[in-house]
């Protein structure tokens, strides 16, 4: 029994945040429908699902949404559903029909997410966008990256996953814990630049105090110091090290076998350049597996750089099973972990439509009904 059991998601099928705000709900045991377009159904082996981890734990019903009969079978499905998500641009879903207010029309107590770029009113609301776009305007790129290069991009996980989809998750359980307390619903606006923005909330502070310099590449945490930073090794891996607290500090230097009296003054930013270069020099001596021997298990803040195919076979995360294998893709698994209804990765990922007969059946159309929209194109 998960978190969310019994708990059922109708998911408007779409890109990025959307289905991993859906990957998150599923994993805590919510029930998630995901509506994909019957244009794009061409079938498939179940026992082949496909190769879209996000996508995972939800079962497939394909439906022409700009036909009426297909409007009228998502709001039937609406009316028996707790939350309702989609990430279509503004305006969107109520020219077709199921917007908040025709949803919420059938189900008061209906949640109902709003995963966009830029949220559903402002100037940009309409524009088109990516998570680099977003987390552009939210204040957040111009800070990533070293002092002698420009802004760089953090693969799409501060826009579309963090800022986006989890922001979207989490404006869904709030929504639905209000619905059981009150009995009435609401539209959870989840926009990428916004929630981009939040999470920069610590490094606001870090500004406001002078602690930071709004100049990238030059603080303790983007790179300017020399005990928060990767280092490349003699065989051309690399090894990272955060050792922020003076203690911390003290081993790094003594494991990496430094001068103690030359790297003395941790917090004077003016040699911390001179310092790097040192550490750097130090660290190219040898190989990331002889750097693990030395110091893994030690308190400097240390951790090899790990690809993804590495990762999944590190000793840590396989003792933790942070790592899953569903359909033979391997994946991360649940996350966070829950002490007595932990997450489970329920099924694999769908192929568009592949449970329209069972949930039609679900919805409790009779053989007539179903056979009609077939007819029709409503569903596939």
């Amino acid at each position: 029994m998960g978190a969310l059991d019994g708990v059922r998601v109708i998911e408007l099928a779409g890109i990025g945040p959307g289905p991993f705000c859906g990957m998150m709900l599923a994993d805590m045991g919510a029930d998630v429908v995901r509506i994909d377009r019957a244009a794009s159904v061409r079938g498939g082996d179940p026992d082949r699902p496909p190769a879209f981890v996000n996508g995972r734990g939800r079962r497939s019903i394909g439906v022409d949404l700009k036909s009426d009969a297909g409007r009228e079978l998502v709001l039937r499905l609406v009316e028996g559903a707790d939350v309702v998500f989609e990430g279509f641009r503004p305006g969107v879903v109520e020219r077709l029909g199921i917007g908040p207010d025709d949803c919420l029309a059938r189900n008061p107590a209906l949640v109902y997410g709003r995963m966009t770029g830029w949220g559903q009113d402002g100037p940009y609301a309409t524009s088109a966008g990516h998570d680099i776009n977003y987390i552009a305007l939210a204040g957040v790129l111009a800070h990533m990256g070293r002092h002698d290069t420009g802004p760089v991009p953090p693969l799409n996980l501060v826009g579309d996953m963090g800022g986006g989809g989890m922001y979207l998750a989490y404006g869904i359980v709030c929504a639905l814990l209000s619905a059981q307390r009150t009995g009435v619903g609401q539209v959870v606006d989840a926009a990428m630049v916004d929630g981009a923005a939040s999470l920069m909330a610590f490094f606001y502070g870090m500004l406001h105090t002078g602690f930071s310099t709004p100049n990238r590449g030059e603080n303790m945490l983007d790179t300017g110091a020399h005990f928060y930073d990767v280092y490349e090794c003699s065989d051309g891996e690399y090894i990272s090290l955060g050792s922020i607290e003076p203690q911390f500090y003290a081993e790094m230097v003594e494991k990496l076998g430094l001068d103690l009296e030359d790297f003395t003054d941790q917090h004077d930013r003016s040699r911390w350049p001179e310092l790097k270069e040192k550490v750097a020099a130090v660290v190219a001596t040898r190989t990331r597996d002889e750097w693990d021997a030395v110091l893994e298990g030690t308190d400097v803040c240390y951790a090899p750089v790990l690809a993804v195919s590495e990762a999944v076979e590190h000793p840590h995360n396989v003792a933790r099973g942070t790592f899953v294998d569903i359909g033979g893709i391997v994946q991360p698994g649940p996350a966070p972990r829950l002490s007595a209804t932990p997450g489970e990765v329920h099924r694999p990922p769908p192929h568009e439509g592949q449970h329209t007969d069972e949930l039609l059946a679900e919805a409790g159309l009779g053989d007539d009904e179903v056979a009609a929209l077939r007819e029709s194109g409503a569903v596939a």
